[in-house]
């Protein structure tokens, strides 16, 4: 079983900073910032002291397992992240399609979005549907499609050879995604999810395995 579960949300892009450049780039190929890049290594480091922080003296040989959204900010973010690691520490890295961004459509218009943003908060952000693209149920349902075979590699071992080795996942994705990914971990309502916002750029969040087999959320407190 992996040590840690860990999501992060990608660091500051283009459409963070100035949401018109959704309208003439497509939403898969916003890039990061320089903040953003900047606030990826950050995380990086932080990443990497948080893991080794309860190895002390001892051999422990931790590794790290990353996922990635296949969005040009989500690689950009794992590429910066990946810069505090070394090597050897990293035994796989795997671009996953199914924790993307939610679609919000194609391009996407100003003005448009704005009504369609304000018919969502009128409907439930939950079960709201753009128009040509998803709600967050749909993004819950491949989520959850993506848990079902996370599930199946780690009982196989097929992420993780040596159990003598702490393993820990790194799933580098969006907001949203990270909020539904934590729903149907915890088995949170609809309800719960409307109360939540989501996660800063660059922001993570840490899934620790228990004494008991489970997984609790773990809070960290960083400078």
């Amino acid at each position: 079983m992996p040590k840690r579960i860990i999501l992060v949300r990608h660091g500051e892009s283009q459409g963070n900073l100035d949401t018109a450049a959704y309208t003439h780039i497509p939403d898969h190929k916003i890039p990061l910032t320089e903040a953003g890049r900047a606030q990826a290594r950050e995380t990086g480091a932080q990443l990497r002291d948080l893991i080794s922080s309860d190895c002390g003296n001892s051999t422990n040989t931790w590794r790290v397992y990353f996922y990635v959204s296949p969005y040009d900010r989500t690689r950009s973010t794992l590429r910066e992240i990946g810069k505090a690691f070394d090597r050897k520490r990293i035994i796989g890295v795997r671009e996953e399609c199914r924790v993307r961004e939610q679609d919000f459509g194609n391009f996407q218009v100003a003005e448009r979005m704005k009504v369609i943003k304000e018919s969502r908060e009128r409907f439930g952000r939950f079960f709201f549907r753009f128009p040509e693209g998803e709600s967050a149920a749909d993004v819950f349902d491949r989520v959850s499609n993506f848990l079902e075979s996370l599930w199946r590699d780690i009982d196989m071992s097929r992420l993780h050879k040596d159990p003598s080795n702490d393993l820990n996942l790194v799933i580098i994705t969006h907001g949203l995604t990270c909020r539904v990914f934590l729903m149907k971990w915890f088995k949170w309502t609809v309800e719960q999810f409307e109360l939540l916002n989501n996660p800063e750029n660059c922001e993570f969040r840490v899934m620790q395995l228990g004494a008991g087999g489970e997984y609790s959320l773990a809070i960290h407190h960083t400078d």
